[in-house]
């Protein structure tokens, strides 16, 4: 009996094998394909947030890691051409010298200032007049001594007393007293009896001084003040030793209409005229945009040529809320002047000091 021996498939064997290692190559190379054209497009996104927007704004892309990218993307490119151009107009004023177009002046708030009607001038014969027949006429006059009484609102926090006596150590012959919830209508009549030119109110709110009331004795005027941004001595850092007793310099800056200058003189009152100039201390008042910066520095002299500022504190920002005639009086008083918001910020250009 004859065997005959029938042949594997052994050659579609090998077809298979050929047939898959032929589709893992072609996936490779599809791949690869991808990834070169997910590579292209991501460039192309750097390219386009590089030049972005054409059409539509930052805001308008919802994904919010994306937008962040785009946004810091075109922050960086509006760098760059900035630095590019200064560049190149440092170059041309340096090639034209002597020749070169004098620099552009950069617009601000205060030189766009809406010019104001109450502006002072100092050679002004009516402004010379009031300020010879004013409130404070004695004081300039050298007949009166300043003499200040601080005091809070009832029931003061630590924060509030340690703020009213680092005040004391700046103005010179001041004396701080406990309220024991007394109407300042009775602290008033005690304070002209025992010969005070000034009764300083700190108010407080949470636990911080809030509103300072600022009375001009006997006859006026009262100012209130919303203080805000308050540090103390030991909230600052490199500060200088305590203040010593000797009577500081007075800088009033920027107080420019007759507000501002009544404003300047009620607190050019606070100090005595005669400044003590061998304790080298300044204290500072300065006006911007209606807010008032006060500072109290101690000259450094390091050498003939140098000399430095040391910052002593505290520090505080005032805000004026309202200007009163006569002495404290929240009834019947009769007000010079009194913020309102919407009315006088409406414009950010036009300021009242």
């Amino acid at each position: 009996m004859d065997i005959t021996e029938v042949p594997t498939n052994q050659g579609s064997k090998s077809k298979k094998q050929k047939s898959k290692k032929s589709m893992k190559a072609n996936t490779k190379v599809k791949n690869v394909e991808v990834e070169e054209e997910r590579s292209a497009a991501v460039e192309k996104m750097t390219e386009s947030a590089a030049a972005f927007p054409p059409t539509f704004s930052v805001s308008e892309i919802k994904n919010k890691q994306r937008r962040h990218f785009m946004f810091m993307k075109l922050k960086q490119e509006k760098r760059k051409q900035k630095l590019q151009l200064k560049k190149k107009r440092r170059k041309e004023r340096e090639a034209l010298g002597d020749k070169a177009p004098p620099k552009e002046v950069p617009k601000t708030i205060e030189n766009q200032r809406v010019f104001d009607e109450t502006t002072v001038d100092p050679e002004d014969e009516e402004v010379a007049f009031d300020e010879g027949t004013d409130e404070f006429s004695a004081y300039f006059n050298g007949l009166t001594n300043p003499k200040v009484l601080i005091t809070t609102s009832d029931r003061p926090r630590g924060r509030t007393m340690r703020f009213c006596e680092q005040l004391a150590s700046v103005i010179p012959n001041a004396h701080v007293y406990y309220r024991r919830g007394l109407a300042l209508k009775r602290i008033i009549p005690q304070c002209v009896a025992r010969n005070f030119t000034y009764l300083i109110v700190v108010n407080e709110d949470r636990q911080v001084p809030n509103g300072l009331v600022l009375c001009h004795l006997p006859d006026g005027p009262t100012a209130h003040f919303k203080v805000s941004s308050v540090r103390l001595r030991k909230e600052m850092k490199r500060r200088g030793k305590d203040p010593t007793e000797h009577y500081p310099e007075v800088i009033l800056n920027n107080f420019t209409t007759r507000l501002g200058h009544s404003i300047g003189r009620l607190f050019a009152a606070l100090f005595p005229q005669n400044p003590q100039f061998v304790g080298r201390q300044v204290a500072t008042f300065h006006n911007q945009r209606d807010f008032i910066f006060f500072r109290f520095h101690r000259y450094i002299f390091k050498n003939e040529k140098k000399v430095g500022i040391q910052e002593l504190g505290p520090r505080f920002t005032l805000k004026l809320r309202s200007l009163q005639k006569g002495t404290f009086d929240s009834k019947y008083g009769e007000y010079e002047w009194v913020l309102k918001r919407h009315e006088m910020d409406a414009c950010r250009r036009k300021f009242q000091l």
